[in-house]
């Protein structure tokens, strides 16, 4: 009996040595590992193997950066238009308010132009433009006051919307 144990361990740590071998010469395929069962057969025990299918995905976002082009003029002008209404209340400032209805009617403008697919490419560079503008007077603010708010966030709104209407127009234009 001990002698019909000791033959089933070895012929078993031997076939587990040739199972790992072959599996290092087929990379892609599941290993095999032999065990002895209850009745003193040898059986084989697979991996799980891999699915064909996945499962739908859910959270799926198949839209590309220029497809949020309407929607990012659209923000932008809101809140371009509500800083500077927000400055001209609490400091009286009429140069943020001048700014802000200038970015909201430039960015209302964009929308409206960038519903045509005729008028798309111009929609797209006034967006430039305009974001280009911003970002240019919020860097030298940022520059010349040193202070991060208001200017530090309103500066990174400006180069992402940038980002974006570059973007759009390089899509539309090539």
């Amino acid at each position: 009996m001990m002698l019909l144990s000791s033959a089933t361990s070895v012929i078993q740590m031997l076939s587990i040595t040739a199972v790992k071998a072959a599996s290092f010469l087929k990379p892609n395929r599941h290993p095999i590992f032999p065990s002895l069962n209850n009745q003193n057969e040898i059986s084989i025990c697979l991996r799980k193997p891999k699915t064909c299918s996945t499962p739908p995905r859910r959270l799926c976002c198949r839209s590309q950066l220029p497809d949020f082009a309407p929607l990012t003029s659209a923000t932008y002008g809101i809140l371009l238009f509500s800083g500077g209404l927000f400055a001209f209340t609490k400091s009286g400032s009429k140069g943020s308010l001048f700014g802000g209805l200038t970015g909201a009617a430039l960015m209302t403008s964009t929308y409206f132009l960038m519903q045509s697919s005729e008028t798309k490419a111009i929609a797209d560079a006034l967006g430039f433009g305009s974001a280009f503008l911003f970002s240019a007077v919020f860097g030298i603010r940022l520059a010349a006051t040193r202070k991060p708010i208001p200017a530090g966030p309103l500066l990174a709104l400006s180069i992402c919307a940038l980002a974006v209407f570059t973007s759009a127009y390089l899509q539309d234009r090539f």
